[in-house]
């Protein structure tokens, strides 16, 4: 299948699953505008990595651009620190639509961008201080050679970039415990199967496009795509926790979810910081 047809078909299914993250427990969309000063676990988790790159004033006052935001709850979290100038992508419309909705709901003037993250910088005119991407989002690129570069061209001189994702190694497990079932290395092609379910839980509305794709991503193609694009290396993460109970017998920590004292210790996460270097005095960007 061609890349193109399979990210016609993501983007089909993360339309049906915006209306039920949009309505499940795990989102809470009711409790998140209820108080206007709940910070997403996402963005809380995210924000724990790139503190120590930040300045003083940490959030506040940057400009900042969420790449594959889905219904914009992390999108809305960020704004609500202080980023300005907010903008966050998606592929999905209907993600977007709901985004749009919980921003003005919020009382936020969020712009959002109907995009494939790998040709960001094709679709949006200007620079940011910031640009973030997080939990279980590279998986749905076919490559990240056009998304390192997007990101390199978005970000200002000395600008930041943090992504923060599922542990490759965890999609070589299948989500399943300590045993190897699928690639870590990068290269070998699409993965497509059909899942007519959703990581919220069972939810009265159905999938109707339950075909997707995936395409593994290692470590070293993550940090050599960034590496090529231009960018700085700042610090590498592997993290004992996740966002989701993505594999069975994890317990609820204060992050989100970790294994259980005595297991085997394995990453869940990975997190990435990187700076765009600041132009040279007398020379080019």
């Amino acid at each position: 299948m061609h890349d193109t047809e399979a990210i016609a078909a993501n983007r089909a299914n993360w339309d049906d699953r915006a209306e039920i993250h949009v309505r499940s427990r795990l989102y809470d969309v009711d409790g998140f505008l209820a108080d206007p000063t709940h910070i997403s676990s996402v963005v809380r988790n995210d924000l724990s990595v790139l503190a120590p790159h930040l300045p003083g004033t940490g959030i506040v006052d940057r400009s900042l651009l969420h790449l594959q935001c889905h219904i914009g709850q992390d999108t809305i979290s960020w704004a609500r620190l202080g980023a300005v100038e907010v903008h966050g992508l998606d592929l999905s419309p209907n993600s977007l639509r709901h985004a749009e909705r919980l921003a003005r709901a919020d009382g936020r003037d969020i712009t959002w961008v109907e995009a494939d993250a790998r040709y960001a910088c094709d679709r949006i005119d200007r620079r940011f201080d910031i640009v973030v991407t997080s939990a279980g989002t590279i998986v749905w690129l076919p490559d990240l050679t056009d998304w390192a570069r997007s990101i390199h061209d978005l970000l200002e001189p000395g600008g930041l970039f943090l992504i923060r994702d599922d542990h490759p190694i965890l999609g070589a497990m299948a989500f399943q415990p300590w045993e190897i079932t699928d690639d870590y290395l990068s290269g070998g092609g699409t993965r497509t199967y059909d899942d007519t379910g959703t990581y919220t839980g069972p939810a009265a509305a159905a999938i109707a496009h339950t075909t997707v794709h995936e395409w593994r991503h290692d470590l070293a193609e993550v940090i050599g795509a960034l590496l090529r694009a231009g960018l700085r290396i700042e610090a590498v993460h592997e993290l004992p926790y996740m966002d989701w109970p993505g594999l069975p017998g994890l317990i609820a920590c204060p992050e989100g979810w970790a294994l259980p004292d005595g297991a085997p210790r394995i990453p869940l996460n990975f997190a990435v910081v990187a700076t765009r270097p600041a132009a040279r005095r007398g020379g080019g960007v």
